[in-house]
């Protein structure tokens, strides 16, 4: 029993020592050092049962049997040779394995606890975006409503369309679009909580398609603020609040896709500055409020593009901007109408082929085609186009004056003479034109009319 103890200890004791040096070459993270490690641990594990089976049989010449290698069958011997010649072959070549080091650290999987003290910027940031559009919602649906509008057919009225609106005072005034009740017969509101009540008309423009109804309002339904062009951008996050299919209080995200878009009216005439956006719009969205996230009016949905074979919304929509509601919508309420300035010109923009058939000293401007007869500027002397020539196989208008600034203004697009008078002016005021003639700048002095209602 004495030596099979001592064999034990000893046993323990060599294996002890050679895990350490192990663990020292392992920790090098060489594929090849750990296969060589392995395999002399092997050849000790070997030899040291060889040796001290023999100790324990036998006290002769113990020593001289403990390195009496003979001892290995042959098999053994041919065994660890193999594989001590690839592990020397695995570390000259340098083998390694994939294992994570410094320069790759090991990816560590976090779990975010989405709360209001998670410290992660970006989730609370998706967060916030998240509480901002819920509490959006919950606060202004009370005030966005659904218009349905009947026509009389044979004596009986029946449902023509649905739209929306939104209110625009403490008064009952509802804002919506003129394209959803002109010519009807009359008009109900539908509130978000179901109520239904009737609906007078007050006031519409073809001009701006907008319109105003009025209508007993329930506890809860508050006027929704305006907001301003001049802090709006490309790229802001707007929220469209409406009954598109008739589907009632639905909400929609997206951003300005672009700022001063020019739609046209119900009218000859256009509407400028109107906001596009990505929201998607579709029919029954017309007339409702299109929001900043401080839950501001900027627009009134108005139109979508289409292709043609269908009216769903391909995410390009267009709103009324905030800049004319607030010019026209007062005017409405006060006398049922908005009277426009009107300067009795029509043409475009200045192009590189009427640049080169006037010789024009400019790049930029408004060319006046038509002078409208009875029109203002025709009584100021203003001249549309005299004659046509042909400009690098095009045929170009020639002969009318263009148009460089109006009151001190620049005007680089014909857009920008309509955007300045329907902003700035009002009928009976008087602009001062800049225009290019035969070359020479001249100023012309022009009161401006109203505009005719078609």
């Amino acid at each position: 029993m004495g030596c099979l103890d001592g064999i034990e200890s000893t046993w323990s004791g060599e294996v002890d020592q050679f895990e350490l040096a192990c663990h020292s070459i392992m920790e090098r993270q060489h594929a090849g050092a750990r296969l060589f490690a392995y395999s002399y641990l092997t050849f000790r594990i070997l030899s040291l049962k060889c040796r001290y089976t023999t100790e324990a049989s036998s006290n002769i010449f113990p020593y001289e049997r403990v390195i009496s290698m003979p001892k290995l069958t042959r098999n053994t011997r041919i065994f660890l040779s193999v594989l001590l010649f690839f592990s020397l072959v695995s570390l000259a070549c340098g083998v390694s394995t994939p294992r994570a080091t410094s320069s790759q650290p090991t990816p560590v999987v976090e779990v975010v606890q989405v709360n209001p003290t998670t410290s992660t910027s970006e989730v609370t940031l998706v967060t916030n975006e998240d509480q901002v559009l819920v509490d959006l919602y919950s606060r202004l649906n009370p005030s966005v409503v659904n218009i349905t509008v009947y026509l009389n057919q044979n004596g009986e009225l029946a449902t023509y369309a649905q739209a929306s609106g939104f209110v625009y005072d403490d008064q009952g005034h509802v804002l919506t679009n003129a394209h959803v009740v002109h010519g009807t017969d009359a008009v109900e509101v539908t509130f978000s909580d179901g109520l239904i009540r009737e609906a007078n008309m007050v006031g519409e423009d073809l001009n701006s398609d907008l319109a105003v109804i009025q209508v007993e309002l329930p506890a809860g339904a508050a006027p929704i603020p305006l907001g301003t062009m001049d802090e709006l951008a490309v790229g802001q996050t707007v929220v469209a609040i409406g009954n598109p299919f008739g589907l009632e209080g639905t909400l929609t995200r997206g951003i300005i896709s672009a700022l001063g878009r020019t739609i046209p009216a119900l009218t000859i005439f256009s509407i400028p500055q109107a906001i596009q956006t990505d929201a998607a719009i579709n029919p029954g969205n017309s007339g409702g409020p299109l929001l900043n996230l401080k839950g501001e009016v900027i627009g009134v949905n108005a139109q979508i593009e289409t292709t043609g074979t269908s009216e769903s919304n391909l995410g390009v929509g267009f709103a009324i901007p905030v800049s004319l509601i607030s010019r026209v919508v007062p005017a409405l309420i006060e006398s049922g109408h908005y009277d426009w300035p009107w300067l009795g010109v029509s043409g475009y923009t200045v192009n590189p082929p009427l640049v080169k058939a006037m010789s024009l000293p400019v790049e930029q401007g408004a060319y006046v085609s038509t002078v409208t007869d009875g029109g203002p500027a025709l009584a100021t002397g203003l001249i549309g186009t005299t004659g046509t020539v042909t400009q690098d196989g095009r045929t170009v208008e020639v002969g009318g004056d263009v148009i460089t600034a109006i009151d001190g203004q620049p005007v680089k697009t014909f857009d920008d003479i309509l955007v300045y008078l329907s902003l700035q002016t009002s009928p009976g005021q008087e602009v001062t034109l800049t225009i290019l003639r035969d070359g020479k700048y001249q100023d012309i002095k022009l009161p401006l009319g109203t505009r005719p209602s078609q």
